[in-house]
Formats: C-alpha cells, structure tokens, sequence
C-alpha cells in the first residue's frame, strides 16, 4: 500500500507505526490522532504524533523511505497526504504519570501502536486539566460514546495528578460517566 490523497489517516499511522517498528523504532501514536481512530472520525484530525525517545537519526531514514520530509525540529509531510508526522519526544506519559501499556489496532495497511481507550481519555483530560482546553473534554467524550473505558483507572489517574484534579476534574467527572450511555454526536472537526 503507498501514500496517496486518499490514504485515511488510520492506514496512514498504520504504515508509519509498521516502518518505525520494523526498523526497531518503539514509538506510540497519541493525541487527536488517537481521538480520530477511536471515535470512527467523530473528531478529525490531520497530525499524527508518535511518542518516541529514538533519536532523529534513525526517525528520519524511516520517514524519508516513506517519502516524508522533514520540517522543523521533529515534523514531517508528504507530498501526497494532507496528514502530518511529528515525533514528541519520549517517554509516553499522561500528565505525570507513564503510560504502561500500549494498544494495537489492526488496519488494512498494519497495526498502530497507540495509547488505549482508557489512557486515550486521559491524554484529553489532561489538555482540560492542565490548559483548560474544553475541546479535551469533547474528544474524550467522543472515546467514550464509542470504546470501552475503565473509569476506575481514570478516576485514579485524575486524583494523582499535582493540583489539578479536585474540583475541575469533578466538574467533567458526571458529564463523562453520563456520556458513556448517550448516542453519538455529529462529526467534530480541527
């Protein structure tokens, strides 16, 4: 399968998580690209970010095999797809807490490497948390209607983190549970 206009981002992060991985490269798609898969493209993303602690070196070679080139710091684009690669450096954390397990979603084109439903939710969380970023909400809502979520897990998580948690995690904590029942929303877009 090549890179072309009408590559979806899914297969897109699939065929880099496939050639990273073959050439030994560990890294993990997360963010809105991880929001798009998991909510069937209810939120639409066009960057992909995949958290690695591999230096640019050996990035860059698998990137440029795939016909990418590299921008600034850690970004890349190609020619044939409206969808950017950047590489945040490693390792994969949620706040201040590392993430411990890693999901595989099975594509056309491969398997991505990305954070699970339930870390996914949190990654969003932490954008409301931390930067007061209300869309982090929405896209967790968007997970939620659509994947299985351990609350427990993100309860916990939230509670640990410095300062932040108490009473603006409470303020989303019934909208989140209450989503998990409701039917899906219209399309979001960024």
């Amino acid at each position: 399968m090549s890179i072309g206009p009408d590559t979806s981002l899914e297969d897109l992060a699939a065929m880099v998580s496939d050639a990273l991985a073959t050439a030994g490269i560990a890294a993990v798609l997360c963010g809105g690209a991880v929001v798009s898969i998991y909510s069937h493209n209810a939120y639409q993303s066009y960057d992909l970010d995949f958290v690695t602690s591999e230096g640019m070196r050996g990035i860059e070679m698998v990137m440029t095999n795939l016909g990418f080139t590299r921008g600034k710091g850690r970004h890349f684009t190609h020619p044939e797809t409206r969808y950017s690669v950047e590489f945040p450096a490693g390792p994969v954390m949620i706040g201040d807490a590392p993430v411990s397990e890693v999901a595989q979603h099975q594509t056309e084109a491969g398997i991505v490497r990305l954070l699970t439903p339930t870390d996914a939710v949190k990654d969003r969380l932490a954008a409301f948390l931390h930067w007061n970023d209300r869309q982090g909400v929405e896209q967790a809502i968007q997970i939620i209607r659509r994947q299985t979520v351990n609350f427990d897990s993100v309860d916990r998580w939230a509670r640990a983190e410095p300062g932040h948690a108490s009473e603006r995690y409470a303020q989303v904590c019934k909208t989140l549970r209450e989503a998990a029942s409701a039917p899906a929303r219209p399309k979001l877009h960024r």
